[in-house]
């Protein structure tokens, strides 16, 4: 069931994105009468699930979900239909008219998916506002397991003052920063320290088994007893969590591991608070240092505990839309440094690069609609970023030959861009063989394990 939301929730985005991004070019090819010959949401390769022609357009769904197409008469595109561009111009071809009006064709779908997801990012902070974790409200620092990060100089408890020399002030923007930081200056018991990312550090993180980074450290709440546990008949009850052991104090649960390790199949002495009644105890440690008990907070626990606050704040529609704005930025820059490393072959990113099985994870195994939206606005600006990208058979190529022709008042020929256009195709493919293998990759990985 989980997967099958998370499907429709793909499918669903993914076909609003496209469409919207068509119609970016749709309208302006209208607008400057210029002949659209099909309009398809997916690639009809050999077939169609549904056409319909209306007018001088013939409107479909291909089988094929790897995107989605208008064909404009008079243009080398994903149709590669060279017969057409043998025969002289016409007037309501895309080869016929102004440079400046093919720009404006060219670039209406990219300008559109920035839209939409400006548009998205407003409406989220007008209807659910933002929750935000100050950064400044986590005194006993982060909870650090990743050995990417610890081989670096990490270590649970280190409070993050700046990241490349800037403050941050919410715990999602720490989380974001992985991706370009370069440098952390972090406090760990009073004394500061800097750690430099090595050049290769997004490579090493993406090819890592873990994906773990900087995360909240969490106490000892007891959720329930596994069957098989030593301590199965020792009452313990949901909720308990546990506060000392040894005599050690026991505020996070990562501070009980070492403890265990060193009492392997020996009993400790436990403080145990229940009802903010504390509990002495006798617990059983097996062979393996566990204590046979789960343990799950949230975070509400969290804030009931006074380890975190949480920031609530609603906007008044003036307010949402600089809100919005703000975090369309953030989304873009964010992305950008993205491709900026995937695109550096020093940092390895490029081992990270996933298809389309993980961007179908990006959406949660619930239906929620914030979750949705917020998704879909990040998808939207991807596929905007994408797309401007100077590769022949993307609207960034062929703005390109465009704005060099507007540029010199030379045209590049039709056979010099349709050679470009089948090199365009084979970059395409090979970035998605690539990715969507990397996940085939790590799936059989999960599978395998």
């Amino acid at each position: 069931m989980e997967i099958l939301i998370k499907l429709s929730q793909f499918i669903l985005s993914l076909s609003l994105i496209i469409v919207l991004h068509e119609f970016g070019h749709y309208i302006p090819a209208k607008l400057f009468k210029t002949r659209v010959e099909k309009f398809y949401l997916f690639f009809d390769i050999k077939f169609s699930l549904f056409k319909k022609k209306i007018g001088e357009t013939v409107y479909g769904i291909g089988w094929l979900p790897l995107g989605g197409y208008i064909k404009i008469a008079g243009m080398i595109d994903e149709s590669m239909d060279v017969e057409q561009m043998a025969k002289d111009p016409e007037p309501w071809e895309f080869r016929s008219k102004p440079g400046w009006q093919r720009l404006i064709i060219m670039l209406g779908g990219v300008i559109v998916n920035f839209i939409l997801a400006l548009i998205i990012f407003i409406g989220l902070a007008f209807n659910y506002g933002s929750t935000e974790i100050p950064l400044n409200s986590i005194d006993d620092g982060f909870l650090i397991t990743n050995p990417i990060l610890t081989d670096i100089g990490f270590k649970t408890g280190d409070k993050i003052i700046s990241v490349d020399g800037k403050e941050l002030e919410n715990y999602i923007d720490l989380r974001k920063s992985i991706i370009a930081a370069k440098t952390y200056v972090i406090d760990r018991g009073g004394e500061v320290i800097d750690i430099n990312l090595p050049v290769d550090f997004l490579g090493k993180l993406s090819s890592s088994e873990q994906i773990s980074t900087f995360e909240l450290r969490r106490p000892f709440i007891i959720q329930s007893v596994s069957d098989t546990s030593l301590n199965k008949n020792y009452d313990l009850q949901q909720g308990d969590m546990i506060t000392s052991i040894n005599g050690k104090e026991i505020k996070f649960i990562d501070q009980s591991i070492s403890i265990l390790e060193e009492n392997k199949s020996q009993t400790i002495d436990a403080e145990i608070l229940r009802n903010n009644v504390t509990y002495n105890k006798v617990l059983n440690v097996d062979a393996n240092g566990k204590l046979g008990v789960v343990s799950a907070v949230g975070i509400n626990d969290l804030i009931d505990l006074g380890h975190i606050e949480l920031s609530i704040n609603s906007y008044s529609f003036s307010q949402s839309l600089v809100e919005g704005t703000k975090n369309f930025n953030s989304f873009m820059i964010s992305y950008f440094d993205q491709l900026v490393a995937i695109f550096n072959p020093n940092t390895g990113a490029y081992k990270g690069l996933g298809g389309f099985i993980a961007i179908g994870n990006i959406f949660p195994g619930t239906w929620d609609w914030q979750s949705f939206w917020g998704t879909t606005a990040f998808l939207s600006i991807m596929l905007g970023i994408l797309n401007v990208l100077p590769i022949p058979l993307l609207d960034g190529g062929h703005a390109m030959f465009l704005i060099y022709e507007m540029v010199s008042g030379r045209k590049p020929s039709d056979k010099f861009i349709e050679y470009f256009s089948v090199l365009g195709l084979i970059i395409l493919l090979t970035l998605v063989l690539y990715a969507n293998g990397n996940d085939i990759y790590k799936l059989f990985n999960i599978i395998s394990f």
